[in-house]
């Protein structure tokens, strides 16, 4: 018998999708889908709390598959604005800034790898997104297609751990900028403020989220051209040299590896936020939406902070850059910028900037609790909005002891998270050309059986291949791999998320290949 998920028995009655017998071509193509008032049928303590909730407003959908005709008429434009939110915020801006004082590059090269090395990391994440409409189940629930039901469990568990360690990272910059204006403002104060209102808007789900990120860019994104003016103003601007030999091609191969982790970051739950879209939508429009929504603020952003950063190198004396990054991090780099020529004003552009963590930190929270539900049916029975309640504590228990080290806490997190998403992209992108052979080869009303679903060996298997690849290339502070030694000076060159793509993919297509021709499956 094949593993599936136990709903309440009154919710499968009540559920239109379960009788496969109907003739109504509303339910074509929709096998496994559940109904929302079927998610809040029951007696248990959970389906109450949920009929409770839905009072409010509360989405009560979880991983379950979307029914056709739950789908939302909305434009494809709140999937760029999404997106362009999620991003125009002080993280982007923070990992640009991070290249001259943590890996001491030139101002012309920073800017070729930001470039370059965020279109390559976005295209997952656009690809990933033609899913949703299609097929109306999550990227975590789609994952199943290619690791099977349980190698999907080892892919829950990173993702919730890059969900929460992205939202802490994320947090701790807000809490820099709110110290930056007031230094009697301590970093956990800060931390838990922008860690409150991001739950506030992810407790409804998915439409709330989307409603909040269609606006909260236009505010950040005016204050970043208020940066840009006040930085061009104070011709502060270093065009620092490009370095030369392999010292410069180690700092560019792991601040590359920096820039590909934030990018790439959003692949593990791209699918999640097209899911309501209708399955009819254009694949290629969907496809560029997300592609615009992700690459205009990722690229402005980054090498806007690439910009302001280069100040620290100025050899006049005090540089109050310097002093200013030292003190508060980011937060006290772009109050160098803003405050003195602004005063009172510019300490509000900066209480806004530390606000934008919020739309940052919507999709990781909100994706978190999807991720949770996954790892057994006891997680999926519990709502998705007290999951979110619980991650948002675990990552502000993470961040307010992390505050004081913000700069190697995001450089090591980063490339951590593009050695195992780099793995996942080379699995899972490899299942669908080799063996899927495109979108047809998908059978989603099997999402909830296991019997049905890939074994999942070659893929657990070929991740232990990709992990093999990105130890061998990772030039971490902790640990260089013999490969990532070879790729610099002192501290070698980063090239973990590469090989760990490579080997992956490598891996995965003959021991696939003979999986599928055993198991037939």
């Amino acid at each position: 018998m094949s593993e599936k998920v136990d709903y309440d028995v009154e919710a499968k009655a009540a559920n239109p999708a379960f009788a496969h017998e109907t003739d109504s071509a509303e339910y074509i193509g929709d096998e496994g889908a559940i109904r929302g008032e079927a998610l809040i049928i029951g007696d248990s303590y959970f389906a109450r709390l949920q009929r409770f909730a839905n009072r409010f407003g509360v989405e009560a959908r979880g991983i379950e598959r979307v029914p056709s005709d739950e789908r939302s008429n909305a434009g494809m434009s709140q999937i760029g604005t999404m997106w362009l939110s999620a991003n125009m915020v002080v993280s982007s801006f923070a990992i640009g800034a991070l290249a001259y004082p943590i890996f001491y590059l030139g101002f012309v090269d920073t800017i070729l790898i930001i470039f370059f090395i965020n279109l390559i990391a976005i295209t997952p994440v656009c690809f990933f997104s033609t899913f949703g409409p299609r097929f109306g189940l999550r990227q975590i629930v789609l994952s199943r297609f290619f690791f099977g039901w349980y190698g999907v469990k080892i892919i829950a568990v990173f993702n919730v751990i890059a969900c929460l360690g992205w939202s802490a990272v994320n947090v701790i910059v807000g809490a820099q900028l709110l110290n930056a204006v007031n230094s009697n403002v301590p970093g956990w104060a800060g931390i838990i403020v922008i860690a409150a209102a991001t739950f506030l808007i992810t407790l409804f789900g998915y439409k709330v989220v989307h409603t909040y990120e269609r606006y909260s860019w236009i505010p950040c994104f005016i204050i970043f051209l208020i940066v840009l003016g006040e930085f061009v103003h104070s011709g502060k601007f270093e065009n620092i040299a490009m370095g030369v030999g392999k010292s410069e091609a180690g700092a560019a191969l792991s601040f590359a590896a920096s820039v590909f982790g934030f990018g790439t970051g959003w692949t593990s739950y791209a699918a999640d936020y097209t899911v309501y879209q209708p399955a009819g939508r254009s694949r290629l429009s969907i496809f560029l939406w997300t592609f615009a929504g992700l690459a205009f603020p990722l690229l402005f952003t980054e090498m806007l902070g690439a910009a302001v950063a280069t100040a620290m190198a100025a050899n006049d004396g005090e540089n109050v850059y310097i002093d200013g990054y030292n003190s508060s991090g980011i937060g006290g780099l772009l109050a160098t910028v803003l405050v003195p020529p602004l005063g009172r004003f510019g300490e509000f552009c900066l209480v806004i900037l530390a606000l934008s963590i919020i739309a940052n930190n919507c999709p990781n929270i909100y994706s978190v609790s999807l991720s949770l539900q996954v790892l057994a049916r006891a997680t999926q029975r519990v709502p998705r909005f007290v999951w979110t309640f619980v991650g948002t504590v675990i990552y502000c228990a993470v961040a307010i002891p992390g505050y004081g080290h913000f700069a190697n806490v995001l450089e090591d997190f980063m490339l951590l998270i593009a050695y195992w998403l780099a793995i996942y992209e080379g699995i899972s992108i490899s299942e669908h050309i080799f063996f899927k052979r495109g979108f047809s080869g998908y059978q989603p009303e099997i999402y909830l059986e296991s019997e049905k679903l890939p074994p999942g060996i070659a893929a657990i298997v070929a991740f232990c291949f990709g992990i093999m690849g990105a130890v061998l290339g990772m030039a971490q502070v902790w640990f260089t791999g013999p490969i990532g030694k070879l790729c610099g000076t002192q501290y070698g060159g980063d090239v973990g998320f590469e090989l760990a793509f490579a080997f992956a993919a490598v891996a995965f297509i003959p021991l696939r290949y003979f999986e599928k021709k055993y198991f037939g499956r």
